[in-house]
């Protein structure tokens, strides 16, 4: 199995990852945040009712004090199986998963307010759509900073 493969189950549920990696403690502790933040946030109702169009209620039922943790745990759990998979060999590799993170943070802080074409698209579209431009900067500073040493 190799690093892209943990990568992918790493998207999945954070932790899968790890535990393919034989990283059982990790994994376990990884999952059980997983759990007790997505059901403190209320997170599959605030996805089921994203997924049906009903933004006013996904934003009604979300917990943004505990979605707030997601990303960076969502990130982290990733970065973590595929580094430690043999992946993420090449400098500064960890830039476009951090700075994912961050942007999507930032997509789940604004998702009450921000409209994409007057239209308000919540706590789970925003911060999708949040993770192109942290990749896009992840990837561009990982290229500056290499140029730079």
């Amino acid at each position: 199995m190799d690093a892209k493969e943990k990568l992918f189950w790493s998207i999945a549920l954070p932790g899968f990852g790890q535990l393919l990696n034989g990283r059982y403690v990790k994994g376990l502790v990884l999952i059980a945040l997983e759990f007790i933040i997505n059901v403190r946030a209320n997170f599959n109702t605030v996805i089921i009712a994203s997924f049906h169009g009903d933004i006013e209620t996904s934003i009604n039922e979300a917990n943004f004090q505990w979605l707030m943790f997601y990303p960076c745990l969502y990130f982290f759990a990733m970065w973590d199986a595929y580094k430690d998979a043999g992946g993420g060999k090449e400098k500064y590799s960890f830039l476009p998963f951090a700075f994912s993170a961050y942007f999507v943070t930032l997509g789940t802080i604004f998702s009450m307010k921000v409209k994409l074409f007057g239209v308000l698209i919540g706590p789970i579209w925003l911060p999708i759509l949040s993770v192109i431009p942290g990749l896009l900067v992840g990837f561009l500073l990982k290229k500056i900073m290499k140029q730079a040493t």
